[in-house]
């Protein structure tokens, strides 16, 4: 009789399935990662990103000195924290070198990282003003946790602070800074602060309200050089007038991080172009937060990223869900004048302004409402104790898409 062996074979472990690969650790790809935990507790989930990973409210960054709060306060969770919430893997402080759309490879470090499906949540930097001087590069601007930390360190007490930008992070930064000791000074190109969000009137009345607590303006002007001088910058102005000031802060917007997706061959434009599913030119790549451009809109606010989040998640799960957007107000941050801006979206019409009143330091509380050719409302500025009306007034407006 013959008899037959049977070797043992050891069995091999099972592959492991290509993850849901998201780039970038701000609001955006925490919220789509913690969405998409909740609909799947099976789907592996890597994060990556180039700083370290702690969750924070980066609003918060603009209102932390009138609060207290120091920059390791507004940490909520550490990247440690945030992996076991998610049951995720996270990658911090890393390098995305190129992205592979035919071969679904992401270069990390170096190495490959296979998806099966690639979320770019890669944010937007903050924009830089095109001056000449040598005192340029010593400009500081403010768009992350590590940048707000710099500030901190660098500003010390009662500085002399030049804000580049009367926008929102501008005003923002005005009324806290000033709060905090500082003498501040905003200078914009435009007439009134606030120009792209408010009409004239309700921009006129932000200005009082700042000028009320110290901050001086200098507004219908722009700076066209800064230099050094001793330890400080003399900032000269497109008038001909000169400015003194120990920091220089530049707020002037944000631009979306667009050069990885453009070198992968995928569509962008004013932002990563998506469509309504969050879904990119590029297959089973999937863009939203500061760096997509969703609806033809990029809009750098919580609301809309908190949508894109919870409708990507969806898509990711397997159930495809479009992006709605309904009229999304936003608040501006100046405790001086609390203000609530619902902007209109691509339509005619006119602003209408009225003074609801004023308290003893001359502040007032200011309801604009704008409505098209055919009466309809499609936005309101709120300030004040007008804030109040707010939710009155969404309830007349049109979705936004």
């Amino acid at each position: 009789m013959v008899r037959v062996g049977v070797s043992a074979v050891a069995s091999q472990p099972a592959p492991q399935p290509d993850p849901v690969l998201i780039l970038g650790s701000g609001l955006a790809g925490y919220t789509v990662a913690r969405e998409l935990r909740k609909l799947s507790s099976d789907t592996p989930i890597l994060i990556v990103t180039r700083d370290g990973g702690e969750f924070y409210s980066k609003p918060a960054l603009s209102n932390a000195f009138q609060t207290g709060r120091l920059p390791d306060q507004l940490v909520t969770s550490s990247a440690e924290q945030m992996a076991a919430q998610l049951q995720a893997r996270i990658k911090t402080h890393t390098t995305v070198e190129q992205i592979d759309t035919t071969a679904q490879i992401v270069y990390i470090d170096g190495q490959p990282q296979r998806y099966r499906a690639l979320v770019l949540a890669l944010g937007a930097d903050a924009r830089r003003p095109g001056l000449q001087g040598d005192g340029v590069d010593a400009m500081i601007t403010v768009n992350d946790l590590e940048d707000y930390r710099r500030l901190r360190w660098q500003i010390g007490v009662e500085s002399r602070i030049a804000i580049l930008g009367g926008g929102l992070i501008g005003c923002e930064f005005a009324n806290d800074l000033r709060h905090a000791g500082h003498e501040v000074c905003i200078i914009d190109p435009a007439k009134w602060l606030l120009s792209r969000l408010l009409p004239s009137e309700a921009g006129a009345e932000m200005a009082n309200a700042l000028t009320s607590l110290g901050v001086q303006l200098a507004l219908g002007n722009a700076p066209v050089a800064v230099h050094r001088a001793g330890k400080g910058f003399r900032l000269q102005m497109a008038d001909g007038r000169e400015l003194a000031a120990d920091y220089v802060l530049s707020a002037i917007g944000l631009g979306p991080r667009l050069e990885l997706a453009r070198a992968a061959g995928i569509a962008v434009a004013n932002g990563i172009v998506t469509d309504a599913y969050l879904h990119t030119s590029a297959d089973n790549v999937y863009a939203l937060g500061d760096c997509a451009q969703v609806h033809d809109l990029v809009l750098p606010y919580v609301m809309p990223i908190m949508l894109q989040a919870r409708a990507l998640a969806q898509t990711l799960a397997g159930q495809p869900t479009p992006v709605a957007y309904p009229a999304m107000p936003v608040t501006i941050k100046t405790s001086v004048l609390p203000t609530v801006v619902a902007s209109p979206l691509g339509c005619s019409g006119q602003w209408s302004t009225a003074l609801l009143g004023r308290c003893d330091k001359g502040i007032a509380d200011v309801k604009a409402v704008f409505h098209d050719q055919h009466s309809q409302l499609q936005g309101f500025v709120l300030m004040g104790a007008a804030t109040q009306e707010k939710a009155e007034l969404l309830k007349a407006l049109p979705n936004w898409r």
